[in-house]
C-alpha cells in the first residue's frame, strides 16, 4: 500500500479522470484512485495522506443519491465519516465545477467536503487562488482562496494540466 490514497466522487466521470491524472503525476507514492462508493471506511482511514476530489452538482451539492445520482457517493460516505477522527491525517482537496453554467454555486460542493474533514480533525493543505475564474459566488472560498484545487472541465479544460502540475508542486512538501 502506498502512503497516499486518492478517493473521488463522480457523476459524469470527469472527476475520475482528474484523479487518475493526479495519481500518474504522483507515481508510486499514491495508490490507484478509488470511487468513494467502492471503498470502506477502514480502507479510507488506512492512509495517512488523502487526496479527495468531487464535482459540484446542481445548487452546490456533493454527488450522491440526494443530488439525483444513480449511485451512492460523497453524500452517503460523509454520513459514515461523521464522528470518525481524521486527526493526524493530511488531506488535499480538488473540485470540479462549471463557472458559466453555475456561477452562483461554483465548486460549492468542495466546501461541504472541506467542512467534513476539518470537523473530523484533518489538516487540509493546498488552497488555490481564485484568480482566473469568472463566477458570482462560491462557498468554497476561505479568506479569498479556494479550499482546494479548482478545475472547470467544461470551460477551461485547456488549463487543467497546468493547474494540476502547479498544485502538486505546491502540496508535495506537505504530502510526501
Amino acid at each position: 500500500m502506498a502512503n497516499i490514497g486518492i478517493f473521488f466522487g463522480s457523476d459524469t466521470g470527469k472527476t475520475r479522470k482528474i484523479a487518475k491524472m493526479i495519481q500518474q503525476k504522483l507515481g508510486d507514492v499514491a495508490d490507484a484512485p478509488v470511487n468513494i462508493n467502492r471503498t470502506s471506511l477502514d480502507a479510507f482511514l488506512a492512509y495517512p495522506v488523502l487526496v479527495l476530489g468531487t464535482p459540484t452538482l446542481g445548487d452546490g451539492q456533493l454527488p450522491g443519491l440526494n443530488a439525483g445520482c444513480d449511485s451512492e457517493s460523497w453524500g452517503e460516505f460523509l454520513d459514515q465519516l461523521a464522528g470518525t477522527s481524521l486527526s493526524g491525517k493530511i488531506v488535499a482537496l480538488f473540485g470540479l465545477g462549471d463557472q458559466q453554467g453555475y456561477p452562483d454555486n461554483f465548486v460549492s460542493g468542495l466546501r461541504t467536503l472541506y467542512d467534513a474533514v476539518i470537523s473530523s480533525g484533518a489538516q487540509v493543505v493546498g488552497t488555490w487562488p481564485n484568480e482566473g475564474y469568472e463566477f458570482s459566488a462560491s462557498s468554497a472560498l476561505e479568506d479569498g482562496e479556494f479550499v482546494g484545487l479548482v478545475l472547470d472541465q467544461d470551460n477551461q479544460y485547456d488549463l487543467t494540466e497546468e493547474r494540476v502540475d502547479s498544485w502538486l508542486e505546491q502540496i508535495k512538501p506537505q504530502i510526501l
